[in-house]
């Protein structure tokens, strides 16, 4: 049998007034994406699956988002509010080019998972016109109850309009559906407007569908899977949630963690083996860490590459940009930026590296900072193997240090030093023999300075 066709369309043309926010409701983030990115993820993919999503007006950003996260996505502009099925014909184009399966998401719901729409599919191909996916609530309060007559769903009863008997059933609708894609278009143009609100319900396709002698039938998931996300109160949940997925596919990858409910990972968090992750880690988006990793409490970790057996922490921060070369070490109270740290060289306290590539094997002392910005542009400092730069030390990029080279203790470093040499670069001292003992003395009589004693003590 030939591979069958879809087209997603996702709906997120929602303003979210509810979230108190000037960001529309999908680009809210949970582990570290969108939440419509967490949808279109998890729509089918590949070879005969279309994507369209139904944006808002004025919501450029979210067509924008969509195109980053699947290239392949059309954007529709659903122009007025006037209910779910009309939103979904804003992609009448798109429902019109008759892909075999439609499925209509939502784009507030980040835990659908890629296997919910594969089980939602599975009917269609069994003969099915309609598949509605339903879960069990802890309270389903509110929710529109559907109901079956064995394995056929007869209607979808919204509260309000739900008998006693009906509002005792627990299975409800998640809004979620997939349609035989032949019969779609014809469906979703029956449905009318003839309610309180004025507006065009998609969940009046099902009396649609039984009335023209059609089946449909309902599909089941977790209540968790299809969490809609309104308000922040919401969204914090979906993250708690989301990050507990997370951590249990961490623990059953073989990661270590010594408190895993204070380690907040992001859905693209890539570990290899013998990874251990100390308590109160965050790791954002675009991190791997590689075999026998450590890393150390209180230390947080973005859009950063760590190598085998690297250490970093605790109290570390690496940015955007960092790549930790295999047992590489980041210390504590360390700041790293676009900076390439190679195999085994250490960075290990109150430092800051930036804009930097530091050799193999080089060592960077406490307090040490590359000054690579002058307020207009920033420049790289480069660091050589084996080189080792002194405590208290600031280089001024753009900067060379050579291979072997050593940096003295608190150097300010504004020209390039050759491979194996010494660079000091600080003030000479002076030493004034007794100058203590004198100004001690003036001090306990109560009298002036000793002639010249400001002048000395600079």
């Amino acid at each position: 049998m030939s591979r069958r066709t879809s087209l997603t369309i996702v709906l997120a043309a929602g303003e979210g007034t509810r979230m108190r926010s000037s960001t529309p409701k999908v680009l809210h983030p949970v582990a570290g994406e969108t939440l419509l990115a967490h949808v279109l993820k998890a729509a089918p993919h590949g070879d005969g699956a279309s994507l369209a999503v139904v944006v808002g007006p004025d919501h450029g950003a979210v067509a924008a988002e969509a195109k980053r996260v699947r290239p392949d996505a059309a954007a529709f502009v659903q122009g007025e509010r006037l209910g779910t099925a009309h939103a979904v014909l804003a992609a009448r184009d798109a429902i019109a080019a008759g892909a075999d399966d439609l499925l209509i998401a939502f784009g507030d719901t980040p835990l659908i998972s890629a296997d919910t729409f594969a089980r939602l599919r599975q009917p269609l191909r069994d003969g099915a016109t309609l598949a509605v996916l339903g879960f069990r609530p802890a309270d389903p309060t509110g929710y529109g109850r559907l109901l079956v007559e064995g394995d056929r769903l007869v209607a979808i009863r919204e509260q309000a309009d739900a008998s006693a008997a009906e509002r005792a059933i627990g299975l409800c609708n998640a809004g979620v559906m997939a349609f035989d894609g032949r019969a779609a278009l014809g469906i979703l143009d029956k449905i009318g407007k003839a309610n309180s609100k004025g507006e065009y319900y998609l969940t009046d396709a099902v009396a649609i569908v039984r009335d023209l002698g059609l089946e449909a039938t309902v599909i089941e998931t977790s209540e968790d899977e299809v969490r809609g996300i309104n308000t922040k109160a919401q969204l914090a949940e979906a993250e708690a949630v989301m990050q507990a997925k997370l951590r249990r596919a961490a623990l059953d990858a073989g990661v270590t963690m010594i408190a895993p409910e204070t380690v907040f990972l992001a859905a693209d968090t890539q570990f290899g083996k013998d990874v251990t992750i100390e308590p109160f880690v965050v790791i954002g988006p675009g991190v791997s860490i590689a075999d026998g990793a450590v890393i150390h409490s209180f230390s947080h970790i973005e859009q950063a590459t760590i190598g085998k057996k690297a250490s970093v922490g605790p109290f570390a921060r690496l940015r955007p940009g960092t790549s930790l070369g295999d047992g590489a070490k980041i210390g504590n109270f360390v700041e790293t930026k676009a900076a390439i740290i190679d195999a085994g060289a250490k960075v290990n306290h109150l430092t800051y590296i930036g804009d930097a590539h530091i050799g193999e094997g080089a060592n960077i002392g406490a307090g040490t900072i590359t000054c690579n910005y002058d307020g207009f542009g920033k420049y790289k400092t480069e660091i050589g193997a084996g080189a080792f730069v002194g405590s208290n030390s600031s280089l001024v990029a753009p900067v060379t240090i050579g291979a072997g080279a050593y940096i003295g203790s608190g150097s300010v470093i504004s020209r390039d030093v050759p491979d194996d040499a010494l660079a000091v670069a600080r003030g000479q001292q002076a030493i004034k023999q007794g100058w203590a003992k004198r100004f001690r003395e003036v001090k306990s009589r109560g009298k002036a300075k000793p002639a010249g004693a400001d002048k000395d003590a600079k």
